[in-house]
């Protein structure tokens, strides 16, 4: 049985080159699906990229309870002060290594387009550096405390208008100076821009309040200890959270929506590719016939046949995969682009992320449209009468 399969199966492949102009359909409409599922399919997997990347586990945040993210978050400059002084959040000389911030969306024009955008405006601490090691000033320099500047993250400075070292932009009642550009690692946090929270507190009438707390752990066993310390306290109403879930949370809803709708236009486009291979798998028996008849008269089996048909049709979805996969990822993987956040309704600057677990997941689909559309020209080629089919040498 084996020997026939490899036979039967090594006369067919031979015989591609034949069959040249509708071998070229099958691939062609296979490698267009693969393009379309992997290019939507990485838009999801950059922002995912770029949301966790944010996450790091020795660092939590604080909000107020029933809050799910800053926006919705609120609490006095005294609670903030409570929060950063719990035992079991890391100390540095200057104190607490923690920072208290604000969350503030204002419009600034994209670069591309020059069509307004939410971009997110965060008032951080003198610490924040401390908080987030990750953080970078690649250009320029860091923002003085108590004066109108801001930094920009890299995305940020990507993608919106008038956002270099050296410019100047006017939000809420203040004027601000760009004074440098800072790179977080490809995290959301190169999509922000920072200044010194207590000079945006006036600037957008927010008194003496925040919204969140940003602090650094001990260590990581710590988490329970800081968490029962701060709900367990009657003057503070908090959720407590690592980062890296709140990250996570905040993009599982964007992921999904992207995801379902990356599925629902390969799977459309999936069964358009189908039928090109099932034609295309249809030619190549209906061009055997007698080849096919002459085999079976000779004593070679159903099954080789069958196989040999599949193995046809998988060979030509997975040439059609390889080329889909390589221009997909030639074309799209960081490739830079932003979406809007729908948790915190603000512009996140991410890059596609062409990953080979995506890739994996592309030449798997295009196997299978391979299968199918060789299953049933396999089943007719499995069936076809002996003495009919010689009728025709």
């Amino acid at each position: 049985m084996l020997s026939q399969i490899v036979a039967v199966t090594a006369v067919n492949l031979r015989s591609i080159r034949e069959r040249a102009g509708s071998s070229a359909v099958a691939v062609i409409g296979i490698a267009g699906v693969v393009i379309v599922f992997v290019s939507v399919l990485s838009i999801a997997e950059g922002f995912r990229v770029a949301m966790t990347k944010a996450g790091d586990p020795l660092r939590i945040l604080v909000m107020r309870t029933g809050s799910d993210t800053e926006m919705t978050s609120g609490f006095s400059g005294e609670d903030a002060r409570l929060i950063m002084d719990t035992p079991g959040i890391q100390k540095g000389p200057s104190g607490p290594i923690a920072s208290a911030e604000l969350f503030v969306i204002v419009n600034h024009p994209l670069a591309a387009t020059g069509t307004d955008a939410n971009v997110p405006l965060r008032g951080v601490s003198p610490s924040v550096l401390q908080v987030r090691p990750e953080v970078k000033i690649v250009e320029g320099r860091m923002f003085e405390s108590g004066r109108n500047e801001i930094v920009v993250g890299r995305a940020a400075s990507r993608q919106f208008a008038n956002l270099s070292v050296g410019s100047s932009v006017r939000w809420g009642e203040n004027t601000w100076q760009v004074v440098g550009i800072f790179d977080a690692k490809g995290s959301v946090a190169e999509s922000e821009l920072w200044c010194d929270a207590r000079v945006l507190q006036p600037a957008y009438r927010r008194g003496n309040s925040y919204q969140s707390v940003y602090a650094r752990l001990e260590s990581e066993d710590s988490f329970q200890a800081v968490k029962d310390a701060m709900t367990a306290d009657p003057r503070l109403h908090v959720t407590v959270i690592r980062e890296p879930e709140y990250y996570a949370a905040q993009s599982r809803v964007l992921q999904t929506v992207i995801r379902t709708v990356g599925f629902i236009i390969a799977g459309l486009m999936g069964v358009g590719a189908i039928f090109g291979a099932v034609n295309t798998m249809y030619s190549a028996v209906a061009s055997r016939t007698r080849e096919i008849a002459t085999l079976r008269a000779l004593g070679f089996q159903s099954v080789p046949v069958v196989i040999s048909v599949l193995v046809e049709a998988v060979m030509l979805s997975l040439v059609g995969g390889a080329i889909g996969a390589l221009v997909a990822y030639l074309a799209f993987d960081g490739y830079q682009t932003a979406t809007m956040n729908w948790q915190s309704f603000s512009q996140v600057a991410f890059a596609f992320a062409v990953t080979p677990a995506l890739l994996a997941q592309a030449m798997i689909y295009a196997t299978i449209m391979g299968l199918v559309g060789g299953l049933l020209p396999a089943w007719k080629a499995a069936r076809m009468p002996v003495v009919t089919a010689l009728r025709q040498l």
